[in-house]
């Protein structure tokens, strides 16, 4: 068969497509773009929130009207199986803990459309044998870790949808790491739901900071960057990792979502703002040059225009490279959708605005702070599309524009910082910093 695949959402559902590729292909089916007339699609779908669920019907939809039989899995299809499969084109829905049968499926007669196994919240299922599959268009290759997650933030729909943490055990990531190094990834990103409770759930017990330990060295030429940690997750010896090993990339994501201690309660969140007033400044001051970013989530019921300012008064004292900045919106299925206080869209709207400017500004002095310096980076494979420039991500997310020719495409260089351009569109898709230098060797 001809298959295409089409990908909403996470680095986890990125790395969830790439591996189903990898099977397709290894099943002996032609993987092709959505353009050259597939006769099946693969819909990885996402269920965040409302937009999110709307992305995935239209693309659903458009995939039908190929005329190609459509197979809808991921998160909304675990989340709305019933009304996937009714969608017009819809031959299989499967969810998200049979990826990894989502094939041999496909093959069976097509009498059971459905293929969606209840998520009990209570018990552990083992995560969905998945393996990694680097691909020729990206220069980083994603690695699974983790899946799931035990906690129970009111805004969030994903625990229905992914289940409890199940962690991959340290030896199977071991074997994984060991492929995509072979295959000559520069870069792999270790990504899950909820990076930092890895390995509790394994026995021995296992630690996010321990598997790192055991990654670094068998990393050939190759380097190891984090997804999201929570910032109460981030430990003394992960820290010490950051700070000592270079080929662990010096950039953490930090969700705090508030910076006000009121709203992190009615969010169930399990920091405070006080945890990421100490935690930020001591990553500045043991990890020189690191990249700190975060998520925040503006308008989230009950947010007061007091709490609102204790939360800009926060991250713009705080040493920060970006802020990813989403506007909160009710999400059936959750316990935040019921709460009280629920916030004026134009509020929201303002508050956004701000929090977005702040961003763009900390962005600039970020990438300020980094002219003059030679830092390790890789080529994304695709050019500015601007200016034609290549496009290098440095171990601390920092953007670095510089010319070159197109045998550095994909490859792993170091680049000079030689003037910053502070770009920073401050929404959840933006890509931090943004800054001009050239390449040093």
């Amino acid at each position: 068969m001809r298959v295409a695949f089409a990908t909403l959402g996470c680095r986890l559902n990125q790395f969830e497509s790439d591996a189903l590729e990898r099977m397709a292909q290894e099943a002996g089916h032609e993987v092709v773009d959505a353009a050259a007339a597939p006769e099946v699609v693969v819909v990885n779908t996402c269920t965040i929130t409302h937009e999110a669920d709307a992305d995935a019907r239209q693309l659903v939809r458009r995939a039908a009207r190929s005329g190609a039989r459509v197979v809808v899995t991921g998160c909304w299809a675990t989340a709305a199986p019933d009304e996937a499969a009714a969608l017009p084109g819809v031959a299989l829905v499967v969810g998200n803990r049979e990826k990894e049968r989502l094939f041999a499926l496909l093959g069976e007669p097509a009498a059971e459309r459905v293929h969606v196994a209840p998520v009990d919240l209570l018990r552990r299922v083992r995560v969905a044998r998945l393996r990694p599959a680097p691909d020729p268009q990206r220069s980083r290759a994603y690695l699974k870790i983790q899946d799931g997650c035990d906690y129970r933030c009111s805004f969030c729909i994903v625990p229905r949808v992914r289940g409890r943490s199940s962690s991959v055990p340290v030896e199977e990531v071991r074997r994984q790491l060991g492929e995509l190094v072979a295959a000559g990834v520069p870069e792999v990103v270790l990504t899950g739901v909820h990076l930092g409770i890895y390995g509790r759930d394994l026995r021995p017990r296992a630690t996010l900071a321990g598997l790192i330990a055991e990654l670094l060295p068998r990393l050939g030429d190759a380097r190891l960057r984090l997804g999201s940690v929570d910032p109460h997750e981030v430990d003394d010896a992960l820290i010490g990792l950051l700070a000592g090993d270079r080929r662990l990339c010096r950039y953490l994501h930090l969700p705090v979502q508030s910076g006000d201690d009121e709203v992190l309660r009615r969010m169930r969140r399990g920091h405070t703002a006080a945890d990421l007033r100490e935690l930020v400044p001591r990553l500045a001051r043991e990890v020189p040059g690191i990249g700190l970013g975060t998520d925040v989530i503006v308008g989230f019921p009950g947010e007061s225009d007091e709490a609102f300012a204790a939360t800009h008064a926060l991250l713009a004292a705080l040493p920060l490279a970006s802020l990813h900045v989403f506007s909160y919106s009710p999400r059936a299925g959750t316990d935040a959708a019921g709460l009280s206080g629920q916030v004026p869209a134009e509020t929201r709207q303002r508050r956004c605005a701000a929090l977005r400017a702040l961003s763009a500004a900390k962005s600039r002095a970020f990438a300020a702070g980094q002219v003059g310096q030679t830092l390790p980076a890789v080529v994304h494979r695709v050019r500015h599309r601007r200016t034609g420039r290549l496009v290098a991500r440095a171990d601390n997310g920092l953007t670095v524009l510089a010319e070159g020719p197109d045998a550095r495409l994909g490859r792993s260089v170091r680049v000079e910082v030689v003037d910053a351009e502070g770009r920073d569109t401050g929404g959840p898709r933006d890509g931090g910093p943004i800054a001009l230098g050239r390449l040093v060797d």
